[in-house]
């Protein structure tokens, strides 16, 4: 057992001021190297590095042979006198002093890494994951657990400051009937019945409110069993709240007060208030997005009125199943644009229920995919309703409307990445509002909750839940940051009138009230406040604001694409004598 030399600074904490100190520092060589008889190593903490040196002319020799075995990654203590270096480092922190060493301690010896411990390795993201206790031994890893440990805290500190409670509500539920599917635990003391891992702490924390708590948070857990993307994991993180006595204002005030002191304490970015705000249906009309990126242009238009009387098949199918004809339009696009690229984007747009893509080169002479069916003349009408010049490119799109906003909607943004339109350094907040109480399915022809069925539609509809619920708003509310949905929430039903009415508009029986939401609807019974919410997604909102790509780097160990564990293997097989005492069996035919 080795001593352990007690550490006085951490690794990247010194400066010129501490010239002269003796110190302790404990880490892992990040690099070592030999000039004759000097040895220079970098060791490493979570602070960052510093250069220690062994010099055989000062060094014992003992000393002098124990740091000629140190290899990359080794553990170690070291002491020694800091002192201002020779050749300095303007790029490292601490590039203006070294350690000339008098003491080392080797804790552990370390084979061979098979990932190199930098942040430009450029390693496989499979082998990261493998090996994510090596990849968090990176600085920009080490940072990002670190903004996200600061995050935490200043909004646990907010929320303090501003009355609420931070309340852990329960892992193991009842299954929802909402959302994704859930992940399910057997119970052993109820065989045959399942718990499910929360989707969200929406019901518990909406009794809360009824439990007189009146203002509620939580660092949440939440779990859901969907198909991955970058800023999607199977579990994941909410900031959570719950407020009393409150409208639409209330919330949206607060929360504003909160994002600015997390720009302002987090990354000395000022960013003012009140936030823009936009409807629902304006955000999809311009941007095809609910969550519109405002970083860039490349707006919809809506095309639809000119081809009322056309006979070109694509567009006039279009508009008989009662859908649109739309286009975006890409400024000096033709450059970048080759026929190529565009079929490439073509391709892309499938994806999005699109059957193909209708493209306009805005010339002199203007050529498009079109030109056997429209004439120089109408193609000019198109690219002055776009208000198109020369070099630029127009891109339509025809079908129902969700498929023509979900492709349009990809691809300006797409686009604007290819093109370096997506500046990390802007900022752009917005609240979306008045969003639609309901979505219909278009194959049955039945209304479901947008968001969930305890979300309040606005007083002005309040009338017309079962009259027209193709036109009723509800009191919900998204946050965006470029582009990206980082919380959502809503004023609840707090009446039962109010509650009834709108399960009859979505078609739920009294029995299925009952049996999925029968002890919200038994607590509201006893006095329910009026209350909202809404719930930020942490791992999202550090994604943003570290800049990164995905939140896998921003968390410890995420999942991958299998949504697998790559370090402990997980999902993992359960022997047969577990599964008896649960009850269960397996399936196992693929």
């Amino acid at each position: 057992m080795s001593i352990i030399l007690k550490r006085s600074h951490m690794c990247g904490d010194l400066r010129k001021e501490d010239i002269g100190k003796d110190v302790v520092l404990n880490g892992w060589i990040a690099k070592n190297r030999r000039f004759g008889g000097i040895i220079f190593c970098d060791i490493r903490d979570k602070s960052g590095i510093s250069q220690i040196v062994f010099d055989s002319t000062q060094t014992d020799e003992n000393l002098f042979q124990l740091a000629e075995s140190l290899r990359s990654e080794f553990v170690v203590g070291v002491k020694g006198k800091v002192v201002e270096r020779s050749s300095k480092n303007p790029d490292l922190p601490t590039g203006d002093i070294e350690v000339i060493c008098s003491d080392l301690v080797i804790y552990n010896k370390a084979e061979t890494t098979p990932i190199y411990i930098k942040d430009d390795d450029n390693v496989d993201e499979s082998l990261r994951l493998k090996y994510r206790y090596l990849d968090l031994r990176k600085k920009n890893m080490q940072d990002n657990l670190k903004f996200r440990h600061k995050l935490v805290k200043l909004t646990r500190d907010f929320f303090d400051e501003n009355g609420f409670t931070e309340v852990e509500t329960p892992m193991l539920i009842k299954p929802t009937p909402e959302g994704a599917r859930d992940y399910l635990v057997p119970s052993r003391v109820h065989k045959g019945s399942m718990y499910a891992l929360p989707q969200s702490p929406q019901m518990f924390k909406q009794l809360l409110m009824v439990g007189g708590t009146d203002r509620y948070m939580q660092i949440a857990k939440c779990f859901r069993d969907e198909d991955l993307r970058a800023d999607r994991q199977p579990e994941f993180t909410q900031i959570d709240l719950e407020m009393s006595f409150v409208d639409v204002e209330d919330v949206i005030e607060l929360n504003e007060r909160y994002i600015q002191r997390v720009f302002k304490e987090l990354m000395d970015v000022e960013v003012t208030r009140p936030f823009r705000r936009m409807p629902f249906a304006e955000a999809m009309e311009r941007y095809g997005s609910d969550k519109p990126d405002l970083r860039f242009g490349f707006e919809l238009k809506d095309l639809t009125e000119l081809f009322t009387d056309t006979d070109f098949q694509v567009f006039k199918n279009a508009i008989d199943i009662g859908g649109s004809i739309r286009a975006i339009k890409i400024d000096n696009g033709n450059v970048e644009y080759t026929r190529k690229k565009i079929d490439k984007l073509i391709d892309m747009s499938k994806s999005y229920g699109a059957k193909g893509l209708v493209w306009i080169k805005v010339e002199e002479e203007i050529s498009s995919s079109v030109n056997k069916f429209f004439d120089q003349d109408a193609l000019r009408v198109i690219a002055d309703k776009m208000e198109a010049n020369s070099g630029d490119l127009i891109l339509i799109c025809a079908d129902t409307n969700k498929v023509v906003f979900d492709t349009l909607g990809f691809l300006r943004r797409h686009i604007a990445g290819e093109l370096g339109l997506l500046d990390d350094s802007k900022y752009e907040l917005l609240w979306v509002v008045d969003f639609p109480l309901f979505e219909k399915d278009d194959e049955t022809g039945n209304y479901h909750a947008m968001h969930h069925p305890f979300t309040s539609p606005k007083e002005i509809d309040l009338d017309n839940l079962n009259i027209d619920p193709d036109t009723s708003l509800a009191k919900a509310y998204d946050i965006v940051l470029n582009g990206v949905e980082v919380g959502g929430g809503s004023i609840r039903i707090h009446d039962r009138d109010v509650q009834q009415a709108m399960f009859k508009a979505i078609g739920i029986s009294d029995e299925e009230i009952e049996e999925k939401f029968g002890f919200l609807i038994e607590a509201f019974k006893y006095g329910a406040p009026p209350h909202g919410g809404l719930a930020y997604g942490l791992d999202r909102l550090v994604m943003l604001l570290r800049k990164e790509s995905s939140i896998k780097e921003v968390m410890a160990f995420p999942k991958n694409q299998s949504a697998q564990c790559l370090v402990s293997e997980a999902p993992g097989a359960v022997d047969a004598e577990q599964l008896e005492e649960l009850g269960i069996g397996l399936n196992t035919e693929k």
